[in-house]
């Protein structure tokens, strides 16, 4: 299944990895249902070393059977945003450690062990449904902190964490906003870009209107019930 042409275009988007044999994501995860949830052979794949076979590896592993010490050493293996995104989405986010994971993560200088750090609250925030707003407001020190961090994987990240955040629901939405203006205030070229972008998403027409909707369907069903 190697693309060497695949391959080409991963490396001009700073996808690293010590082999890359350039399958794309598709393939991979129908690969990865063929296997089906493999603890061992995750970690197989994941000493193997190339960006297939530890992208493979998180979407196999088993979450039940994943520990710290493990989070741990995959997170300092990361070498690509690519490999950290996959990674957190397919497994980390699973375990009930994330959140604190998240925020401890994200206190780390090493790039890619920050940028998880807010991968995953970006991907908690849309996945965990039903988690109270102030797991998430826990999580704006961190976001207002490193905001001015110049480094383009940590700040995309940090921007992705504070729109996901400001997309689930309207008390959110207007906290995230005003956190976006504290964060517009350092006067960081960095803190800049995440914050005029975060707002430019955040105030937009679609986000106001699809919240509103949610509100308005919300309280139907708290007034049937």
């Amino acid at each position: 299944m190697e693309d060497p042409a695949a391959r080409e275009g991963m490396e001009k988007y700073g996808i690293k990895a010590a082999r890359i044999y350039g399958v794309r994501i598709p393939d991979l995860r129908k690969i990865a249902a063929e296997i089906g949830k493999d603890h061992d052979t995750a970690l197989w794949l994941w000493r193997h070393n190339s960006r297939e076979t530890r992208i493979l590896a998180g979407m196999v592993d088993d979450p039940n059977r994943l520990t710290s010490q493990q989070m741990e050493e995959w997170v300092n293996d990361f070498d690509s945003w690519e490999v950290c995104d996959q990674c957190c989405m397919n497994l980390f986010e699973k375990v009930p450690a994330a959140y604190a994971k998240a925020g401890e993560w994200s206190r780390r200088e090493k790039e890619f062990v920050k940028r998880a750090g807010f991968v995953l609250m970006a991907r908690l925030a849309v996945s965990d449904k039903q988690a109270p707003d102030e797991r998430f407001l826990e999580f704006f020190p961190h976001l207002r902190r490193e905001s001015g961090d110049p480094r383009n994987v940590v700040k995309k990240a940090i921007n992705w964490a504070l729109r996901q955040i400001g997309k689930r629901n309207i008390r959110l939405n207007r906290k995230s906003r005003r956190l976006a203006e504290e964060i517009r205030s350092q006067g960081t070229s960095s803190a800049r870009w995440i914050a005029a972008d975060a707002l430019r998403e955040l105030e937009s027409r679609a986000v106001q209107t699809r919240l509103e909707k949610r509100r308005r369907k919300e309280r139907m069903k708290e007034g049937l019930s």
